[in-house]
């Protein structure tokens, strides 16, 4: 099933790698373009007010052109740019996740469709704790005669 298969870690792997590549390929050529994209996974720093923010679509289009252009950037998975918003041009820090890139667009035209879905991943820390690290801690205590009152 496509479901199914779209759904796959690896598919999205696939799809990110050929939307960075595709994104940089852009870069270097120097043309202007837009990406359609989910506006839950966009972050914005500063945060945009309020009356910004409900006047977007769930897909959301930004259009990347002049300054916006110039200062976009790959970085950590994320399309990272700059831009103003509103009437009073609120500028803001915008950082798309790739993988929320649902199309990228030249000329009203999409060039590059994204069907894998965008999940947050989030990073697992675990901490390992070894045999030998705790019998050197052990150790280490024991050998303190100070804290043989902690022994009984």
């Amino acid at each position: 099933m496509l479901e199914d298969f779209i759904s796959e870690p690896d598919f999205a792997k696939v799809m990110k790698k050929n939307i960075q590549d595709f994104i940089i390929y852009l870069f270097e050529k120097d043309r202007h373009f837009g990406v359609l994209c989910n506006i839950k996974d966009v972050g914005f720093s500063p945060e945009l007010p309020e009356e910004i923010l409900s006047q977007f679509h769930a897909m959301t289009l930004f259009y990347l052109a002049a300054y916006t252009f110039e200062s976009a950037r790959i970085e950590d998975d994320m399309l990272v740019f700059e831009a103003g918003f509103g009437a009073d041009n609120f500028g803001s820090v915008v950082s798309v996740p790739l993988l929320s890139i649902v199309q990228i667009i030249i000329d009203d035209q999409p060039v590059l469709i994204n069907l894998a879905k965008y999940q947050k991943e989030e990073k697992v820390v675990k901490k390992e704790v070894d045999d030998k690290g705790i019998e050197n801690s052990m150790n280490i205590f024991l050998s303190n005669p100070d804290n043989s009152k902690f022994l009984k």
